[in-house]
């Protein structure tokens, strides 16, 4: 393949898009819902703060340098 998208593809990214922008909508108007999907992020941010703090100290190991 040359890297190309074809249109078929290029039409179903759109309608996928169109969807999810739709929910992000409807879930931004709904306050229980914001309040608990910003709890959850909150938890997710934390857990990368820690798996980006594990692989920065693997980079320091000797034998993972170049």
């Amino acid at each position: 393949m040359n890297g190309e998208i074809s249109y078929d593809e290029k039409r179903w990214r759109a309608e996928s898009d169109a969807r999810t922008l739709s929910e992000a909508e409807v879930i931004k108007g709904d306050d229980g819902r914001m309040k608990a999907a910003a709890e959850v992020a909150k938890k997710l941010a934390e857990e990368k703060k820690s798996e980006l703090k594990g692989l920065t100290k693997l980079l320091r190991y000797p034998t993972m340098r170049r």
